[in-house]
C-alpha cells in the first residue's frame, strides 16, 4: 500500500516522446475511450440486430466526435476556465496546443460541454439524414459509459482533478497531502456501473429516448455522488450552500432533464416492441 500511496512520485504522466512532442497517458486514454465507445456501439447494433446500417453508424460517429471535441473544449472555456474573456477575444487560441513556443497539448475539457456538443451534433445529423434522433441516442447511451471509464483513468494518470483530503489507507499523496483517488471513483461509478445498468435494461426499453434519458439520470447521480470526494475546481470553489460544486450543479440539471425526457417520451414518444 505504501507504493500505491506514493504512486505519483513514481509515475510519469508522459508516456513517450516524439521529438519535441510529449505524448501523455491522458491523450492515449482519451483516444482509447473514443475507440472503445465506437466499438461498443457497433457491437450493440450487431448483437441486437438494430435497424441501422454500418455506413450510417460510421457517419453518425464522425458527426458526434466533432461535436464532443468542440463541446468539451468550448464548454471548459465557458464554464471553468478563469480566462474565459481572453479566449472569447482570441478564439483561435482555444485549440492551440502550443504555449510560449512549447507543445503542451490541449488542456481543459468539460464533460457537460461535451454532452451538449454531442446532443447538438446528434440533432443536426438526424435532421440531415431523416432518422429518429432518440433511436441513435439510445445506442450512444450504452456506448458512452463503456468508453468513458478510460477518460477518468486518463485524469488519474495526468494527476489532475484529484480528490479531497482524507485519511483512508488507499489515499494518494498529492504534493505531500493524502487525498482520495476520486478520479478512480468516478471511473467506476460513471463507467462500468452506469454501463452495466443500461446494458441489462436495454431489452426492456419500450420507447425511443428511454435509454438516453436513463443515462442522464444515472450519470448525474453517479457524478453528483463522486463529487463529494473530489476537490472543487480551485478557480471556482464551492458555488452554493458551502458544499455544492459546479459539477454537482450541472448534474442536478442533467437529472432533471433526464426525468423530464423520460416522462415526455413515455407519453408522447415512438414506442417499440421488445
Amino acid at each position: 500500500m505504501e507504493f500505491w500511496n506514493h504512486i505519483y512520485e513514481h509515475f510519469n504522466p508522459v508516456a513517450f516522446k516524439l521529438g519535441a512532442i510529449q505524448v501523455h497517458w491522458y491523450g492515449i486514454m482519451y483516444v482509447l475511450a473514443l475507440l472503445v465507445g465506437i466499438a461498443t456501439a457497433k457491437w450493440i447494433v450487431k448483437k441486437d440486430k438494430l435497424p441501422v446500417s454500418q455506413e450510417m453508424l460510421d457517419n453518425y460517429i464522425i458527426w458526434i466526435e466533432v461535436g464532443v471535441i468542440l463541446g468539451a473544449r468550448i464548454g471548459y472555456i465557458l464554464f471553468y476556465d478563469p480566462n474565459t474573456s481572453w479566449y472569447l477575444t482570441h478564439p483561435w487560441q482555444i485549440f492551440n496546443p502550443f504555449h510560449d513556443g512549447k507543445f503542451i497539448g490541449i488542456r481543459g475539457m468539460s464533460f457537460h460541454g461535451a454532452l451538449l456538443g454531442f446532443l447538438i451534433a446528434s440533432t443536426l445529423f438526424s435532421r440531415k439524414y431523416k432518422i429518429n434522433q432518440w433511436f441513435l441516442l439510445d445506442i450512444a447511451a450504452i456506448a458512452i459509459p463503456a468508453g468513458y471509464v478510460f477518460g477518468r483513468i486518463g485524469n488519474f494518470f495526468n494527476q489532475e482533478l484529484y480528490g479531497r483530503v482524507t485519511d483512508v489507507p488507499w489515499g494518494i499523496y498529492v504534493d505531500g497531502v493524502l487525498r482520495h483517488p476520486s478520479q478512480l471513483y468516478e471511473a467506476i461509478l460513471e463507467g462500468p456501473v452506469v454501463f452495466l445498468i443500461l446494458y441489462l435494461y436495454r431489452k426492456r426499453k419500450t420507447f425511443h429516448g428511454e435509454l438516453i434519458s436513463l443515462y442522464l439520470i444515472l450519470y448525474g447521480m453517479a457524478r453528483f455522488t463522486a463529487e463529494f470526494f473530489r476537490q472543487p475546481d480551485p478557480q471556482l470553489g464551492f458555488i452554493c450552500c458551502g458544499w455544492m460544486t459546479k459539477g454537482q450543479e450541472f448534474c442536478l440539471f442533467m437529472i432533471a432533464l433526464g426525468l423530464g425526457l423520460w416522462f415526455y417520451f413515455k407519453k408522447n414518444g415512438e414506442h417499440v416492441k421488445n
